[in-house]
């Protein structure tokens, strides 16, 4: 019975090595297709990513009034969906992050719009300057979710 359970195991670790090898031939490690954000008043935040962030609306398939679609760039979309309850007071490790070409002329757009920001350390109206030289700052939707805004260059 030892032999046969042996034999066994190294049939299966063979089978499982086989099968790993086979997945990663084929190429098939996901990539991203859309990020999904579940929001108390999808006006008030379909107007937040649209003329705030300035992220352009795509349509979206369902037409009832819950969904909103966002086009984010290399065939990625935000999708908003209205329903939820309450809103939310996520961990600022937890953010969606977009870079914009400058985070100085993204402030003025903030501030012309009452909207605070904060550096990493939770800073009122400052930046986070990364040692690798990116300048960020965080925000927060209407939702609470944590976004964060860079000059990373691509």
């Amino acid at each position: 019975m030892k032999k046969s359970f042996t034999f066994t195991l190294i049939v299966s670790f063979l089978f499982l090595f086989t099968f790993s090898s086979k997945a990663q031939e084929l190429n098939l490690r996901p990539t991203i297709d859309h990020i999904a954000i579940y929001v108390v008043d999808l006006d008030k935040s379909t107007n937040f990513y649209e003329n705030i962030l300035g992220l352009k609306k795509i349509s979206e398939p369902f037409n009832d009034g819950k969904h909103t679609w966002f086009a984010l760039g290399s065939n990625v979309q935000l999708h908003l969906i209205e329903g939820a309850s309450a809103l939310k007071e996520p961990d600022k490790n937890s953010h969606l992050s977009f870079s914009v070409s400058s985070v100085s002329s993204f402030i003025t757009v903030l501030k012309k719009n009452k909207i605070g920001y904060e550096n990493w350390l939770g800073e009122k109206q400052a930046i986070t300057n990364r040692v690798d030289g990116v300048k960020q700052i965080y925000i927060t939707d209407p939702d609470g979710y944590w976004l964060e805004i860079n000059d990373a260059q691509q």
